[in-house]
């Protein structure tokens, strides 16, 4: 407000003048000397309206001056009567805070000095309490609990006090003439002398309160490593003692034939440590300091690789583990080696498994061969070493639980991975449980498993009583297998369960991908084996059927492959699967993920076993779905296809699709006379049909396992589809209106007939029969519009039809006369 506008720059008005100067001097013509004549009297305008405002600012500029000056006088007076105030009144004030502020700090200073002075002079002259009270209590009073008291106080005195002059001056006495240091090292050593012979005195005696009170004193004294030290070799000596009383207890007797007697001294021997650890435990932790107890544990354990490795020794000498091992590894497996081998040497050599020479021949041989092996004492070995595996697994858990270090937040995570400590990798007994436990376990459960395997293919049967025959009922119960299927299984799942139970991971990488080889090589080979030599489905005499007998072999053998499968699945699948009921093993309990992973704490081992479980499974499911596919295959081709075409020649002899409606009507009305009024022309496609679909399927279908049927009866409609879309081409030219329209009913009954059941998913194999009755069947003005949508690009009715436009213009001209 009042403020002049600030007047232009010269240069600007002189930039203006040379600008129209040379527009008048460019000019040309008329019209450019009339611009420049404008522009100049707006340049002239701006110029008047500038001089104007620069006459009128001086009046508002010296009002605004003036009013500044008033308002610097009033101003000077403020400052001055405060220049006054401050010279008067605060500056004695300014001076006595300054002085009260001094005093405060050196009083400050001089109470530090005193209170750092006090601390000294009391801690001098605690510990010269503490070295008059060592003294003193060391004397003729012998209190040892007091002198390590004393000790105790005197360690937390700092190091700096009781080597500092002031203390050697004022706490040596006459008595005690030494410095504090010399003192206290001098009674410290001497107490731990007496400690050590008071506590070794103790221990032979077995005085258990003497013992523990001598213990107890070692920390108080600074010698905590000596304390856990020779209490160490207390425990240890406790632990060997017993060890040999428990080994020694069937000496001379029948306990050490006894199958889980070393399992039995094993477990002890684990189980008194533990029992050392946890109850000791406590104690150690409370007068020594925490994860103390990994010092005696160290010692624990050495003591347990010399009584482990003791018992571990005697047993395998005992057992004989060396020669089971040798004459296993010896076993030649005759039966099973005979039965891969080509038919004619299998003949020569090896009788079949139900012929009565195989008593004469393969039994003499297997006889002699099992002279040196005793299954049962295998099996009993192989439970004694699982057992004494399990031990090791349960102590080896509890041990590194124990030399864990947990912080605060694994403390308070309850899936914290657990490791193996140093003391249990670098163990004796760690690597003697490999070599004396681990490595024969897993050849001993091979041996086993493939034994079992040859046993149960030379006593294998096949259910008795399956015929073909509808009018025979079958006594035996399904599913129809043979007998090998339910030895084996129930054999792979014990061997699963036991040697998921060791709790070795050494274990389950040597057995689980081994027993996967033998059931792909020996199990699905013998039968493998089986289906192409012994029952395979082929016609004796061409043009006629395979024999029965070879036919319900050939399906039982199928349904053995496809219940076997089931049975790995079953066996296998609950042990992976995620389950919270399931956490324990039990009689009546399958295993779980979590059962797994508290068998396997160890960093990835319980990953590693579900995926070594996942693997088996997959591995045999894809070798028996194959075998299995291709004997519903040879079933189809060699059983079933050479039957089908006889059955669908009868469903359409003597059909006629040429007759006109005169001559229907009049053929029903006979066969309505004929037939006690029961119309037949319409339905006789339909129950010649289905007459011969049942006498082919349904005798399959009560042997066969539902899986393996319906594999078999996809295979069967696929073809059937294909041979039905065959013969409705076969009709072309030959059928009329009405025929049309009954070839088209006769298809669907047929579909109809196979897919009843709930298996509707099969008509995809018959659409394009439908669509091709659809196409012959429709009105032109259908036909026309069908035609009208296919041209039409946009639409997407094209995609719903398999037949393309060349088939749909065969079809629709297969009708011989006009709609």
């Amino acid at each position: 407000k009042g403020s002049a506008e600030k007047p232009n720059d010269p240069s600007q008005k002189n930039d203006g003048d040379k600008h129209a100067n040379s527009t008048i001097s460019q000019a040309v013509s008329t019209s450019g000397i009339r611009a420049a004549l404008v522009s100049l009297s707006d340049q002239e305008s701006a110029v008047t309206a500038r001089r104007n405002a620069l006459i009128a600012s001086p009046k508002d500029l010296l009002r605004e001056l003036g009013r500044l000056d008033l308002l610097r006088a009033n101003l000077g007076s403020y400052a001055v009567a405060t220049r006054s105030i401050s010279h008067g009144m605060l500056s004695g004030a300014s001076l006595t805070a300054l002085n009260i502020c001094e005093a405060v700090q050196r009083l400050d200073l001089e109470q530090i000095r005193v209170k750092s002075t006090l601390n000294v002079v009391e801690q001098v002259a605690e510990l010269k309490a503490c070295v008059l009270g060592v003294t003193g209590s060391m004397g003729a009073a012998q209190d040892w609990e007091t002198a390590a008291s004393y000790l105790s106080r005197a360690a937390k005195i700092p190091d700096e006090i009781v080597n500092g002059p002031f203390a050697e001056e004022i706490v040596p006495t006459a008595e005690v003439p030494d410095p504090p240091k010399v003192t206290l090292d001098h009674a410290a050593e001497s107490l731990r002398v007496l400690f050590l012979r008071e506590f070794e005195e103790a221990a032979r005696e077995g005085d258990g309160v003497k013992v523990t009170r001598f213990f107890k004193l070692f920390p108080l004294i600074g010698k905590p490593d000596v304390g856990l030290d020779v209490y160490g070799r207390y425990v240890c000596q406790g632990v060997a003692s017993r060890a040999r009383v428990n080994l020694n207890a069937g000496t001379g007797g029948r306990q050490r034939k006894e199958s889980f007697f070393y399992a039995d001294a094993l477990t002890k021997l684990f189980e008194h440590i533990a029992q050392i650890v946890e109850h000791h435990g406590a104690l150690v932790e409370r007068h020594y300091g925490t994860g103390r107890m990994a010092r005696v544990i160290e010692r624990l354990q050495l003591e347990a690789d010399i009584q482990g490795g003791i018992v571990l020794d005697t047993w395998s000498d005992e057992r004989n583990v060396d020669r089971s091992l040798t004459d296993i590894k010896s076993y030649a497996f005759t039966f099973l080696v005979q039965s891969f081998l080509p038919a004619a040497t299998a003949r020569d050599s090896t009788p079949r498994t139900s012929s009565p020479a195989i008593r004469n021949v393969t039994a003499h041989s297997q006889s002699r061969e099992d002279d040196g092996i005793n299954m049962q004492e295998v099996d009993e070995l192989l439970s004694e070493i699982g057992v004494m595996l399990g031990r090791w697994s349960l102590y080896s858990r509890f041990v590194a639980s124990k030399c864990q270090q947990k912080s605060a937040a694994i403390l308070e995570s309850e899936a914290s991975i657990l490791k193996a400590p140093s003391l249990l990798l670098n163990s004796s007994l760690t690597k003697k449980v490999a070599d004396r436990l681990v490595s024969p376990y897993n050849v001993l459960t091979i041996f086993f498993f493939r034994r079992s395997v040859e046993k149960a293919f030379q006593l294998d049967e096949q259910p008795p009583g399956l015929s073909l025959n509808l009018a025979r009922p079958i006594q035996s119960n399904p599913p129809y297998i043979t007998s090998a299927v339910d030895d084996v299984m129930y054999i792979v799942n014990q061997i699963l369960e036991r040697s998921l139970a060791t709790s070795q991971r050494g274990v389950i990488s040597s057995v689980i991908p081994t027993v996967a080889r033998v059931l792909g090589s020996d199990f699905v080979g013998m039968i493998q084996r089986k289906m192409r030599d012994e029952s395979y489905p082929k016609a004796t005499v061409q043009g006629t059927l395979p024999p029965e007998h070879i036919i319900v072999g050939f399906f039982v053998l199928i349904n053995s492959l496809d219940v076997a499968m089931d049975y790995v699945k079953r066996i296998i699948q609950p042990r992976i699967e995620v389950s919270s009921t399931t956490a324990t093993f039990g009689p009546d309990v399958e295993p779980s993920p979590a059962s797994i992973a508290t068998l396997y704490p160890f960093e990835h081992d319980a990953v590693f076993v579900i995926t070594t479980l996942k693997s088996l499974q997959e591995s045999f499911q894809a070798k028996t779905s194959e075998l299995i596919s291709d004997g519903v295959f040879v079933i189809f081709k060699n059983v079933i296809k050479p039957r089908l075409r006889p059955i669908l020649a009868d469903t359409f002899r003597d059909v006629d699709y040429q007759m006109a409606s005169e001559e229907l009507d009049a053929l029903s009305r006979e066969q309505e006379i004929e037939n006690a009024g029961v119309d037949t022309i319409d339905f006789v496609v339909q129950r010649q049909f289905e007459r011969g679909w049942d006498a082919l399927t349904r005798p399959i279908a009560r042997i066969l396992t539902e899986r393996n049927f319906d594999k078999l009866l996809t295979t069967i409609i696929s073809y059937l589809g294909e041979v039905l879309e065959k013969r409705i081409w076969g009709y072309y030219g030959r059928l009329n209106g009405v025929g049309a329209v009954r070839l088209e009913r006769d298809i669907a009954s047929i579909v109809n007939v196979v897919v009843r059941g709930g298996r509707y998913s099969l008509r995809d194999n018959f659409t394009r029969c439908t669509q091709i009755c659809l196409v012959m069947n429709m009105e032109d003005d259908e036909w026309g519009e069908l035609q009208t949508a296919l041209a039409d690009p946009t639409s997407s009715i094209d995609g719903d039809w398999t037949i393309d436009a060349e088939d749909r213009s065969r079809a629709r001209a297969m009708v011989r006369e006009g709609r």
